[in-house]
């Protein structure tokens, strides 16, 4: 397959460019494009066939939902059963924006947009690429992640182009993302609300508006035996090629750490990778240390998670070691993709720190 690469204004997107990758999502086709979050891959999140190309373009589970993105709340009416108050709250406040709820599915969403299950996840996402395409592909457009199931998302084209080119139909180049994680995610099909995902929007910026809310306790495990009903619950994400370790603990003693498992690394003939921050990463020795911003910046840090992840796998190294970071407002959501890319292989140093 041949895949037309796109490059758009993200403000200002051409409206032929867009019409055509309409035209494609509406005929069948696969368009990737840019969100507030990461890039997605999308299709006619109301046919069946369009979602299982996705699932086959990914490499992905057939039983990991797929995200309907919408571009007005008229159109959620169609999707779902019913609409909770809280629900109605939460879409007044966070959307457009990185914001997934989960709901009842209608008839009119097939089991393959949702992976077999009688709920579908839906977001409204702020990107004026995005919004266009949605409007332009027919106005429910199911897209995940696009890059290839189990690697780290995608923030800017090149990374799409990496994984996805020859699968799909065509891919818009709108520049980086702004966030650089994926939407949180909230479901409210139980009686009291529960984030099965969290992101920029976080646990107390939504009891800001709701009041109480869970945190599900998969979040930090991974069970195979469990179906998710979230995109991502289940499976390793964002994994690198190379094996990677979080090491959480004091400065001090997560840095002594470290240097100590490369140079056991560096006997045995093997090439270390160490992710610093701009105020650690003259303190390593190993082969290549990348810093991922400054821990004054928790949203750099977010926004560069995935991209320096993918820049271990060009540089060839046989392990990675990681920092932990415990930001203050989007800690939560930083630590559960790093835990995921590392498969929740992590080194506690010290009880304080405890995530």
């Amino acid at each position: 397959m041949n895949t037309t690469v796109v490059t758009v204004d993200k403000e200002h997107p051409d409206k032929k460019a867009m019409e055509e990758a309409g035209r494609i999502l509406r005929s069948g086709g696969l368009v990737a494009f840019p969100t507030e979050t990461v890039y997605g891959l999308g299709g006619d999140g109301l046919n069946p066939s369009s979602s299982q190309k996705i699932y086959q373009a990914k490499g992905r589970p057939s039983d990991n939902p797929l995200i309907i993105h919408i571009a007005d709340l008229e159109s959620l009416e169609k999707i779902v059963k019913r609409i909770p108050e809280k629900a109605r709250k939460m879409a007044e406040a966070f959307w457009p924006g990185p914001l997934t709820m989960i709901f009842e599915k209608s008839s009119a969403v097939p089991y393959e947009t949702t992976g077999g299950l009688e709920s579908v996840a839906v977001r409204m996402p702020s990107h004026p690429v995005a919004m266009a395409l949605i409007k332009e592909g027919g106005g429910y457009v199911a897209a995940p992640s696009a890059n290839t199931s189990g690697r780290p998302s995608p923030t800017q084209a090149s990374h799409v182009r990496e994984d996805l080119e020859g699968k799909i139909d065509m891919i818009i180049d709108g520049g980086s993302v702004g966030i650089g994680l994926e939407s949180t995610i909230v479901d409210f099909t139980e009686a009291e609300p529960v984030i099965l995902r969290p992101g920029y929007i976080n646990q107390e910026m939504i009891e800001k508006v709701i009041g109480k809310v869970k945190m599900d306790k998969g979040l930090l495990i991974t069970d195979e035996k469990v179906r998710p009903k979230a995109p991502g619950m289940k499976y390793r994400h964002y994994a690198p090629k190379a094996p990677l370790t979080i090491v959480q603990g004091k400065e001090e003693e997560t840095v002594a750490y470290i240097n100590g498992q490369c140079r056991e690394m560096r006997k045995n003939g093997k090439k270390a990778g160490v992710i610093a921050t701009d105020e650690t990463r003259e303190k390593y020795q190993a082969a290549v240390v990348k810093s991922i911003g400054t821990r004054e910046d928790e949203e750099g840090i977010a926004q560069h998670l995935f991209g320096i992840l993918r820049d271990f796998d060009a540089e060839d190294v046989d392990g990675i070691y990681s920092e932990s970071f415990d930001t203050p407002r989007m800690g939560q959501a930083i630590m559960n993709r790093l835990l995921k890319a590392a498969g929740h292989h992590i080194i506690y140093l010290s009880e304080e720190e405890d995530f």
